[in-house]
């Protein structure tokens, strides 16, 4: 039976994919085959030997040791996309509460409470302090165009906005997706400068933490509303305080508060409540379980963060799957220590991401006890596993 143990709530929807007479599943749980996971920090954290997967319901995985899980063979998992229509929504409805003073005059509306007759004669002289504008016919700037910034700028070109987006790592299926009307900004430096709402949805890495600076407010257009559903990493808070007080930023509505922020005037600070929706939280935990199950049981890999997507369908007796670094003569060693076992080789899938390579390869027939041994013996070798 394979253990999961699950290190935060986990939506019922995906647990339910997994039968209680072939997964014991729970929160305590000794050597586990794989752990699901949302915002648990998992840094600080023993990995089990026996651990071959880690799944984060969600995008990001700041909280998983990655770099550890790959020196140990352990795939993490993510799943992007499934969050992004709830991330998408609250990036649309963030634009339009920076635009027409929305929680202040609901705010103020609230001071009204106990006046009686006079609310109404009370609400038509005050509203004018809350007049805001349109976003039919802004331009709107869109940095890192996945899943979520996808969706979010051709909602925006539905509402009647210009859209421009910027990202040198767009990847193909994402092009696909994104509509022809969405221009394509030559520079983040033009997209800063010509735009009057500018959306951020790019991963907080070392190259993009702190991305939104002086340099990079000095070079928006006045007047810029900022929406920030992403990571909070992404902009400085010293320098977007002095661009808010020079009115550079009229608005900054993030979903990351920090005491910081909490203290800055025109900061809409949200609790982080981009994916909080039973629609996302039950995507992401489908998601998550299925890829792992995919794995545990048949060594695809879907939507890893550390290993490369691989997968094939099972079309022989026995899978052998191996995990190595990507460095030359490794299927060669790999193939020979299996043609001294007589094993043949049916189907075979080798990838490589970055410094790791994967390999899938099926066999006909019985596989020795002692071929996990062998092929670990290898150097380079990380993580053996039959199937």
């Amino acid at each position: 039976m394979l253990k999961i143990q699950t290190l935060n709530k986990i939506s019922s929807a995906g647990l339910d994919l997994l039968p209680r007479d072939e997964y014991d599943v729970a929160s305590e749980l000794l050597n586990p085959d794989a752990i699901l996971v949302r915002s648990a920090k998992m840094h600080d954290m023993k990995l089990a030997t026996s651990l071959k997967a880690i799944a984060r319901a969600g995008a990001g995985v700041n909280n998983i040791p990655v770099d550890a899980c790959s020196q140990k063979g352990i795939v993490v998992f993510n799943t992007p996309g499934a969050n992004a229509n709830g991330v998408k929504e609250l990036a649309i409805a963030g634009m339009i509460i920076s635009s027409r003073n929305i929680i202040d005059g609901a705010a103020w509306a609230k001071t009204l409470s106990g006046k009686g007759d006079e609310v109404p004669k009370l609400v038509e002289k005050g509203k004018s302090n809350f007049a805001g504008c349109e976003i039919m016919g802004k331009k709107l700037g869109v940095i890192g165009l996945g899943a979520i910034g996808v969706m979010v700028a051709n909602t925006a070109i539905g509402l009647g906005m210009e859209v421009s987006g910027y990202d040198p790592f767009i990847s193909v299926e994402a092009a696909w997706g994104l509509s022809r009307s969405v221009k394509r900004a030559s520079s983040l430096e033009m997209l800063l400068a010509e735009s009057d709402y500018i959306s951020l949805h790019c991963p907080l890495t070392d190259d993009t933490r702190g991305l939104l600076g002086k340099e990079k407010f000095s070079a928006m257009k006045k007047g810029v509303r900022i929406l920030n559903f992403a990571r909070g990493g992404l902009v400085q808070n010293g320098a977007l305080k002095e661009a808010l007080a020079q009115e550079i930023v009229l608005s900054y509505v993030t979903d990351f508060p920090d005491e910081e922020l909490l203290e800055m005037e025109k900061v809409v600070s949200i609790p982080h409540l981009g994916a909080s929706t039973g629609e996302a939280e039950n995507n992401c935990a489908v998601m998550a379980v299925t890829q792992v199950k995919e794995y545990l049981l048949h060594g695809n890999i879907t939507n890893s963060v550390n290993f490369p997507n691989c997968s094939l369908a099972p079309a022989r007796d026995k899978r052998i799957i191996v995990a190595n670094e990507n460095v030359p003569n490794m299927v060669g060693q790999i193939t020979s220590v299996l043609a001294k076992e007589k094993l043949n080789i049916g189907e075979m899938l080798n990838k490589s991401r970055g410094p790791l390579a994967y390999n899938i390869i099926d066999v006909d027939g019985d596989v020795p006890d002692t071929i996990v041994e062998q092929l670990q013996k290898i150097q380079g070798a990380i993580m053996v596993r039959v199937l």
